[in-house]
Protein backbone atom coordinates (compact mmCIF):
# COMPACT_ATOMS: atom_id res chain seq x y z
CA UNK A 1 0.00 0.00 0.00
CA UNK A 2 2.70 2.33 0.63
CA UNK A 3 4.57 2.67 -2.88
CA UNK A 4 0.47 2.48 -4.00
CA UNK A 5 0.26 5.67 -2.22
CA UNK A 6 3.39 7.30 -3.02
CA UNK A 7 2.60 6.82 -6.85
CA UNK A 8 -0.28 8.81 -6.29
CA UNK A 9 1.28 11.55 -4.36
CA UNK A 10 4.00 11.63 -7.00
CA UNK A 11 1.57 11.87 -10.08
CA UNK A 12 -1.91 12.93 -9.11
CA UNK A 13 -1.45 16.48 -7.43
CA UNK A 14 -5.17 16.26 -6.29
CA UNK A 15 -4.69 12.42 -4.51
CA UNK A 16 -1.41 13.80 -2.64
CA UNK A 17 -3.30 16.72 -0.91
CA UNK A 18 -5.86 14.71 0.36
CA UNK A 19 -3.44 11.61 1.29
CA UNK A 20 -1.10 14.59 2.96
CA UNK A 21 -4.04 17.09 4.57
CA UNK A 22 -4.39 14.43 7.86
CA UNK A 23 -1.14 15.22 8.34
CA UNK A 24 -0.59 19.24 7.55
CA UNK A 25 -4.03 19.36 9.52
CA UNK A 26 -2.15 17.93 12.55
CA UNK A 27 0.79 20.31 12.23
CA UNK A 28 -1.52 23.20 11.78
CA UNK A 29 -3.44 22.17 15.24
CA UNK A 30 -0.14 21.97 16.88
CA UNK A 31 1.30 25.13 15.84
CA UNK A 32 -2.06 26.59 16.96
CA UNK A 33 -1.96 25.15 19.92
CA UNK A 34 1.09 26.19 20.51
CA UNK A 35 0.06 30.12 19.54
CA UNK A 36 -2.30 29.74 22.56
CA UNK A 37 -0.56 28.03 25.57
CA UNK A 38 0.34 30.38 27.67
CA UNK A 39 3.92 32.00 28.09
CA UNK A 40 5.88 32.39 31.16
CA UNK A 41 6.29 36.32 31.71
CA UNK A 42 9.86 37.12 30.76
CA UNK A 43 12.09 38.67 33.70
CA UNK A 44 13.25 42.45 33.29
CA UNK A 45 16.09 42.79 31.23
CA UNK A 46 18.67 45.55 31.59
CA UNK A 47 20.62 46.27 28.37
CA UNK A 48 23.77 48.01 29.84
CA UNK A 49 27.14 48.98 28.02
CA UNK A 50 30.65 46.79 28.27
CA UNK A 51 32.12 49.47 30.00
CA UNK A 52 29.30 49.92 32.95
CA UNK A 53 29.19 46.01 33.03
CA UNK A 54 32.89 45.76 34.14
CA UNK A 55 32.48 48.52 36.18
CA UNK A 56 29.60 47.18 37.65
CA UNK A 57 31.35 43.48 38.15
CA UNK A 58 33.93 45.41 39.85
CA UNK A 59 32.13 47.11 42.42
CA UNK A 60 29.33 44.03 42.81
CA UNK A 61 31.18 41.08 42.43
CA UNK A 62 31.54 38.82 45.57
CA UNK A 63 35.11 37.51 44.36
CA UNK A 64 36.33 41.04 44.22
CA UNK A 65 34.64 41.45 47.47
CA UNK A 66 36.76 38.67 49.55
CA UNK A 67 39.97 39.67 47.73
CA UNK A 68 39.19 43.51 49.19
CA UNK A 69 38.63 41.47 52.55
CA UNK A 70 42.00 40.01 52.41
CA UNK A 71 43.74 43.22 52.20
CA UNK A 72 42.25 43.97 55.47
CA UNK A 73 42.92 40.82 57.17
CA UNK A 74 46.98 41.26 56.04
CA UNK A 75 46.31 44.89 57.91
CA UNK A 76 45.30 43.40 60.53
CA UNK A 77 48.93 40.97 60.74
CA UNK A 78 50.61 43.89 60.69
CA UNK A 79 49.07 45.12 63.64
CA UNK A 80 49.43 41.62 64.99
CA UNK A 81 53.03 41.38 63.97
CA UNK A 82 53.60 44.87 65.23
CA UNK A 83 52.89 44.20 69.29
CA UNK A 84 56.01 41.67 69.32
CA UNK A 85 58.09 45.04 69.75
CA UNK A 86 55.96 47.39 71.78
CA UNK A 87 55.82 47.81 75.31
CA UNK A 88 53.29 44.83 77.62
CA UNK A 89 51.28 45.54 80.55
CA UNK A 90 50.35 42.85 82.97
CA UNK A 91 48.20 43.26 86.01
CA UNK A 92 48.16 40.18 88.12
CA UNK A 93 46.32 39.64 91.45
CA UNK A 94 46.19 36.59 94.20
CA UNK A 95 44.63 35.54 97.69
CA UNK A 96 45.98 32.93 99.86
CA UNK A 97 44.00 31.35 102.52
CA UNK A 98 45.97 28.89 104.81
CA UNK A 99 44.60 26.96 108.10
CA UNK A 100 46.24 29.44 110.50
CA UNK A 101 48.93 32.13 110.85
CA UNK A 102 52.70 30.45 110.70
CA UNK A 103 54.24 32.22 113.52
CA UNK A 104 57.85 31.83 114.43
CA UNK A 105 60.37 33.26 117.05
CA UNK A 106 60.36 34.50 121.09
CA UNK A 107 58.40 36.25 121.03
CA UNK A 108 56.60 35.10 118.66
CA UNK A 109 56.59 36.57 115.45
CA UNK A 110 53.87 35.83 112.69
CA UNK A 111 56.01 35.06 109.11
CA UNK A 112 53.43 33.97 107.16
CA UNK A 113 49.16 34.85 107.88
CA UNK A 114 46.12 32.80 107.47
CA UNK A 115 44.59 35.10 104.72
CA UNK A 116 47.18 37.03 102.47
CA UNK A 117 46.75 39.21 99.33
CA UNK A 118 49.05 40.48 97.03
CA UNK A 119 48.94 41.99 93.59
CA UNK A 120 51.53 43.72 91.15
CA UNK A 121 51.85 45.11 87.64
CA UNK A 122 54.74 44.25 85.13
CA UNK A 123 55.72 46.26 82.29
CA UNK A 124 57.74 44.74 79.55
CA UNK A 125 59.65 46.46 77.53
CA UNK A 126 61.26 44.94 74.03
CA UNK A 127 64.59 46.68 73.92
CA UNK A 128 66.01 43.73 71.77
CA UNK A 129 63.38 41.93 69.06
CA UNK A 130 64.80 41.17 66.24
CA UNK A 131 62.21 38.39 65.33
CA UNK A 132 59.25 40.76 65.95
CA UNK A 133 61.01 43.22 63.74
CA UNK A 134 61.44 41.14 60.46
CA UNK A 135 58.02 39.56 61.13
CA UNK A 136 56.36 43.11 60.73
CA UNK A 137 58.28 43.42 57.87
CA UNK A 138 57.33 40.07 56.43
CA UNK A 139 53.47 40.82 57.33
CA UNK A 140 53.64 44.49 55.25
CA UNK A 141 55.02 42.31 52.41
CA UNK A 142 52.38 40.13 52.54
CA UNK A 143 49.55 43.40 52.79
CA UNK A 144 51.77 44.20 49.02
CA UNK A 145 51.41 40.56 47.57
CA UNK A 146 47.47 40.94 48.74
CA UNK A 147 47.47 44.32 47.24
CA UNK A 148 48.41 42.89 44.12
CA UNK A 149 46.62 39.57 44.28
CA UNK A 150 43.18 42.18 44.23
CA UNK A 151 44.00 43.59 41.32
CA UNK A 152 44.40 40.25 39.39
CA UNK A 153 41.36 39.17 40.75
CA UNK A 154 39.95 42.33 39.40
CA UNK A 155 41.43 41.55 35.96
CA UNK A 156 40.06 37.96 35.99
CA UNK A 157 36.65 39.37 37.07
CA UNK A 158 36.69 41.67 34.10
CA UNK A 159 37.97 39.49 31.32
CA UNK A 160 34.98 36.85 32.91
CA UNK A 161 32.75 39.72 32.26
CA UNK A 162 33.97 40.91 29.13
CA UNK A 163 33.46 37.46 27.82
CA UNK A 164 30.19 37.04 29.31
CA UNK A 165 29.03 40.27 27.84
CA UNK A 166 30.67 39.39 24.45
CA UNK A 167 28.90 35.65 24.57
CA UNK A 168 25.28 37.54 24.53
CA UNK A 169 25.89 39.94 21.56
CA UNK A 170 26.75 36.64 19.80
CA UNK A 171 23.89 35.43 20.82
CA UNK A 172 21.99 38.34 19.64
CA UNK A 173 23.44 37.42 16.15
CA UNK A 174 23.10 34.02 15.97
CA UNK A 175 18.97 35.08 16.88
CA UNK A 176 19.24 37.90 14.16
CA UNK A 177 20.79 34.98 11.41
CA UNK A 178 18.30 32.16 12.62
CA UNK A 179 14.69 34.86 12.63
CA UNK A 180 16.04 35.42 8.95
CA UNK A 181 16.09 31.86 8.19
CA UNK A 182 13.19 31.04 9.44
CA UNK A 183 11.17 34.15 7.51
CA UNK A 184 12.93 32.54 4.24
CA UNK A 185 11.85 29.27 5.38
CA UNK A 186 8.25 30.78 6.12
CA UNK A 187 8.11 32.46 2.69
CA UNK A 188 9.24 29.39 1.04
CA UNK A 189 6.39 27.11 2.83
CA UNK A 190 3.65 29.77 2.27
CA UNK A 191 4.37 30.15 -1.92
CA UNK A 192 4.62 25.95 -2.07
CA UNK A 193 1.45 25.52 0.05
CA UNK A 194 -0.38 28.31 -2.45
CA UNK A 195 1.12 26.48 -5.38
CA UNK A 196 -0.45 23.46 -3.76
CA UNK A 197 -4.09 24.94 -3.12
CA UNK A 198 -3.93 26.30 -6.95
CA UNK A 199 -3.44 23.00 -8.74
CA UNK A 200 -0.27 23.84 -9.51
CA UNK A 201 2.27 22.18 -7.10
CA UNK A 202 3.01 18.98 -5.83
CA UNK A 203 2.49 18.13 -1.99
CA UNK A 204 5.84 16.91 -1.48
CA UNK A 205 6.93 20.76 -2.12
CA UNK A 206 4.50 21.79 0.58
CA UNK A 207 5.81 18.92 3.43
CA UNK A 208 9.75 19.59 2.63
CA UNK A 209 9.16 23.16 3.26
CA UNK A 210 7.34 22.42 6.22
CA UNK A 211 9.41 20.49 7.22
CA UNK A 212 12.07 22.70 6.98
CA UNK A 213 9.98 25.11 8.80
CA UNK A 214 9.82 23.20 11.49
CA UNK A 215 13.84 22.56 11.66
CA UNK A 216 14.55 26.27 11.02
CA UNK A 217 12.48 26.92 14.27
CA UNK A 218 13.49 24.31 16.22
CA UNK A 219 16.94 26.02 15.97
CA UNK A 220 15.39 29.41 16.97
CA UNK A 221 14.20 27.83 20.02
CA UNK A 222 17.45 26.65 21.15
CA UNK A 223 19.25 30.30 20.92
CA UNK A 224 16.51 31.89 22.29
CA UNK A 225 17.52 29.63 25.37
CA UNK A 226 21.17 30.43 24.78
CA UNK A 227 20.45 33.63 25.10
CA UNK A 228 18.72 33.16 28.37
CA UNK A 229 21.88 31.43 29.69
CA UNK A 230 24.01 34.00 28.66
CA UNK A 231 22.25 36.96 30.17
CA UNK A 232 21.54 34.91 33.25
CA UNK A 233 25.80 34.19 33.31
CA UNK A 234 26.31 38.01 33.09
CA UNK A 235 23.65 38.91 35.67
CA UNK A 236 25.31 36.04 38.07
CA UNK A 237 28.81 38.32 37.60
CA UNK A 238 27.44 41.53 38.18
CA UNK A 239 25.40 40.53 41.34
CA UNK A 240 22.23 41.67 39.46
CA UNK A 241 19.37 39.79 41.17
CA UNK A 242 17.70 39.75 37.22
CA UNK A 243 19.42 38.57 33.51
CA UNK A 244 21.71 41.38 32.31
CA UNK A 245 21.39 42.37 28.45
CA UNK A 246 23.89 43.84 25.94
CA UNK A 247 23.77 46.85 23.41
CA UNK A 248 24.03 46.08 19.91
CA UNK A 249 27.63 47.26 19.42
CA UNK A 250 30.86 46.74 21.38
CA UNK A 251 33.95 48.81 20.97
CA UNK A 252 36.99 47.59 22.57
CA UNK A 253 39.47 50.38 21.26
CA UNK A 254 42.77 49.99 19.19
CA UNK A 255 44.89 47.24 19.41
CA UNK A 256 48.57 47.76 20.14
CA UNK A 257 50.89 46.04 18.15
CA UNK A 258 52.90 42.68 18.21
CA UNK A 259 56.10 44.45 20.05
CA UNK A 260 54.54 47.13 21.86
CA UNK A 261 51.86 44.57 23.46
CA UNK A 262 54.71 42.00 24.04
CA UNK A 263 56.93 45.31 25.73
CA UNK A 264 53.96 46.17 27.81
CA UNK A 265 53.12 42.49 28.92
CA UNK A 266 55.57 42.57 31.43
CA UNK A 267 54.87 45.93 33.16
CA UNK A 268 51.03 45.83 32.90
CA UNK A 269 49.71 42.19 33.75
CA UNK A 270 48.78 42.26 37.28
CA UNK A 271 49.23 38.56 37.40
CA UNK A 272 53.14 39.07 36.92
CA UNK A 273 53.30 41.17 39.52
CA UNK A 274 51.82 39.51 41.88
CA UNK A 275 54.31 36.73 40.94
CA UNK A 276 57.05 40.08 41.38
CA UNK A 277 55.58 40.88 44.92
CA UNK A 278 56.04 36.95 46.00
CA UNK A 279 59.31 37.10 45.20
CA UNK A 280 60.39 40.26 46.68
CA UNK A 281 58.59 38.89 50.20
CA UNK A 282 60.43 35.36 49.75
CA UNK A 283 63.73 37.19 49.29
CA UNK A 284 62.91 39.42 52.46
CA UNK A 285 62.24 36.24 54.19
CA UNK A 286 65.18 34.30 53.58
CA UNK A 287 67.53 37.65 54.57
CA UNK A 288 65.86 37.84 57.61
CA UNK A 289 67.00 34.51 58.92
CA UNK A 290 69.83 35.86 60.98
CA UNK A 291 66.49 37.30 63.09
CA UNK A 292 66.79 33.72 65.26
CA UNK A 293 70.48 33.98 66.15
CA UNK A 294 69.57 37.50 67.42
CA UNK A 295 69.58 38.17 71.59
CA UNK A 296 66.26 39.01 72.63
CA UNK A 297 66.79 41.73 75.81
CA UNK A 298 63.89 43.10 77.56
CA UNK A 299 62.84 45.90 80.35
CA UNK A 300 60.55 44.69 83.21
CA UNK A 301 59.14 46.92 86.01
CA UNK A 302 57.01 45.48 88.54
CA UNK A 303 55.80 47.65 90.95
CA UNK A 304 54.13 45.23 93.88
CA UNK A 305 51.34 45.58 96.91
CA UNK A 306 51.27 43.14 100.03
CA UNK A 307 49.11 42.79 102.64
CA UNK A 308 50.05 41.48 105.51
CA UNK A 309 53.76 42.74 104.36
CA UNK A 310 56.22 39.50 105.50
CA UNK A 311 59.74 40.14 106.61
CA UNK A 312 60.65 39.81 102.90
CA UNK A 313 57.80 41.40 101.14
CA UNK A 314 57.05 45.00 102.76
CA UNK A 315 53.55 45.95 101.79
CA UNK A 316 54.60 48.36 98.61
CA UNK A 317 57.33 48.64 96.59
CA UNK A 318 58.99 47.65 92.80
CA UNK A 319 61.78 46.10 90.97
CA UNK A 320 62.95 46.55 87.81
CA UNK A 321 65.08 43.91 85.34
CA UNK A 322 66.66 43.99 82.42
CA UNK A 323 66.45 40.31 80.99
CA UNK A 324 68.64 39.10 77.92
CA UNK A 325 68.32 35.70 76.68
CA UNK A 326 70.93 34.42 73.70
CA UNK A 327 69.76 31.24 71.62
CA UNK A 328 72.79 29.08 71.60
CA UNK A 329 71.46 25.63 70.57
CA UNK A 330 67.64 24.54 69.15
CA UNK A 331 68.64 21.63 67.63
CA UNK A 332 68.66 22.57 64.15
CA UNK A 333 65.61 24.16 63.99
CA UNK A 334 67.20 27.73 62.58
CA UNK A 335 69.06 25.82 60.04
CA UNK A 336 65.92 23.93 58.82
CA UNK A 337 64.17 27.15 58.35
CA UNK A 338 66.51 28.62 56.38
CA UNK A 339 66.68 25.86 54.05
CA UNK A 340 62.93 26.24 53.95
CA UNK A 341 63.19 30.20 53.12
CA UNK A 342 65.92 29.52 50.69
CA UNK A 343 63.33 26.93 48.70
CA UNK A 344 60.54 29.26 48.60
CA UNK A 345 62.45 31.81 47.46
CA UNK A 346 63.53 29.42 44.25
CA UNK A 347 60.31 28.38 43.82
CA UNK A 348 59.20 31.91 43.92
CA UNK A 349 61.77 32.73 41.28
CA UNK A 350 61.12 30.01 39.16
CA UNK A 351 57.48 30.36 38.93
CA UNK A 352 57.99 34.27 38.42
CA UNK A 353 59.93 32.86 35.25
CA UNK A 354 57.56 30.67 33.81
CA UNK A 355 54.95 33.77 34.12
CA UNK A 356 56.87 36.34 32.20
CA UNK A 357 57.55 32.99 29.34
CA UNK A 358 53.67 32.61 29.23
CA UNK A 359 52.74 36.55 29.49
CA UNK A 360 55.24 36.56 26.22
CA UNK A 361 53.41 33.35 24.25
CA UNK A 362 50.22 34.98 25.50
CA UNK A 363 51.05 37.73 23.43
CA UNK A 364 51.83 36.01 20.68
CA UNK A 365 49.13 33.91 20.50
CA UNK A 366 46.75 36.56 20.63
CA UNK A 367 48.19 38.53 18.00
CA UNK A 368 48.40 35.69 15.51
CA UNK A 369 44.55 34.49 16.67
CA UNK A 370 43.50 38.47 15.88
CA UNK A 371 45.01 38.45 12.73
CA UNK A 372 43.74 34.91 11.61
CA UNK A 373 40.32 35.57 12.95
CA UNK A 374 40.24 39.02 11.01
CA UNK A 375 40.67 37.36 7.84
CA UNK A 376 37.81 34.14 8.79
CA UNK A 377 35.72 36.49 9.57
CA UNK A 378 36.17 38.54 5.98
CA UNK A 379 35.85 34.87 3.98
CA UNK A 380 32.37 34.51 5.86
CA UNK A 381 30.97 37.41 5.09
CA UNK A 382 31.80 36.80 1.73
CA UNK A 383 30.32 33.32 2.40
CA UNK A 384 27.10 34.71 3.80
CA UNK A 385 26.93 37.44 0.77
CA UNK A 386 27.34 34.61 -2.15
CA UNK A 387 24.69 32.13 -0.21
CA UNK A 388 22.17 34.51 0.18
CA UNK A 389 22.81 35.21 -3.50
CA UNK A 390 22.64 31.37 -4.73
CA UNK A 391 19.44 31.25 -2.68
CA UNK A 392 17.67 34.00 -4.05
CA UNK A 393 18.76 32.83 -7.86
CA UNK A 394 17.88 29.11 -6.61
CA UNK A 395 14.15 30.91 -5.39
CA UNK A 396 13.96 32.56 -8.51
CA UNK A 397 14.32 29.81 -10.29
CA UNK A 398 12.00 27.87 -8.86
CA UNK A 399 9.33 30.14 -9.02
CA UNK A 400 10.23 30.03 -12.83
CA UNK A 401 9.59 26.26 -12.96
CA UNK A 402 13.20 25.82 -14.10
CA UNK A 403 14.17 23.79 -10.65
CA UNK A 404 12.73 22.00 -7.72
CA UNK A 405 12.23 22.68 -4.72
CA UNK A 406 15.11 20.69 -3.07
CA UNK A 407 17.52 23.32 -4.61
CA UNK A 408 16.14 25.65 -3.05
CA UNK A 409 16.18 24.09 0.39
CA UNK A 410 20.15 23.09 0.08
CA UNK A 411 20.50 26.85 -0.89
CA UNK A 412 18.39 27.69 2.34
CA UNK A 413 20.89 25.47 4.42
CA UNK A 414 23.38 26.71 3.06
CA UNK A 415 22.53 30.29 3.86
CA UNK A 416 21.53 29.64 7.09
CA UNK A 417 25.07 27.92 7.94
CA UNK A 418 26.71 30.61 6.66
CA UNK A 419 25.03 33.23 8.70
CA UNK A 420 25.67 31.05 11.86
CA UNK A 421 29.35 30.79 10.74
CA UNK A 422 29.38 34.75 10.08
CA UNK A 423 28.18 35.20 13.86
CA UNK A 424 30.40 32.81 14.98
CA UNK A 425 33.16 34.76 13.02
CA UNK A 426 32.48 37.73 14.43
CA UNK A 427 32.49 36.35 17.52
CA UNK A 428 35.66 34.90 17.14
CA UNK A 429 37.27 38.29 16.59
CA UNK A 430 35.85 39.89 19.06
CA UNK A 431 37.09 37.48 22.10
CA UNK A 432 40.54 37.59 20.27
CA UNK A 433 40.41 41.18 20.96
CA UNK A 434 39.81 40.81 24.00
CA UNK A 435 42.43 38.40 24.79
CA UNK A 436 44.97 40.50 23.15
CA UNK A 437 44.32 43.26 25.58
CA UNK A 438 44.15 40.88 28.42
CA UNK A 439 47.77 39.25 27.71
CA UNK A 440 49.23 42.90 26.89
CA UNK A 441 47.97 43.99 30.55
CA UNK A 442 45.79 47.01 28.64
CA UNK A 443 42.38 45.25 30.02
CA UNK A 444 40.96 46.59 31.75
Amino acid sequence: MSWLSSILVRRVPLVGALICAPALAGASVARAAERDAPTPPAPPTERITLEQAVARALDRNPTVTVAVAEIDRADALIHQARAGWFPTLNGNASYTRLDHDRVAGMPPVVELSAGELAANLTLTVPLVSAPAWTNTRHAKDNRRVAEASATDVRRQIAQATARAYLTVVAQHRLIAASETARSNAKDHFDYAHTRLQGGIGRSIDEVRAQQDLASVDVQVQSTYVALARAREALGVLLASPAPVDSVDEVDLGAMPSLQSALGEAASRRPDLKVLEERVFAAKRTSDDSWAFYAPYLAAVGQPFFQDPPTVLTPRTGWQAQLVLSLPLYDGGLRGGVARERDALLSEARATLDGGLRQAQSDVRVGFEAMLRADQALAAARDATRLAHRAYDLATLAYRAGASTNIEVLDAARQARDADTASAQSEDLARQARLDLLVASGRFP
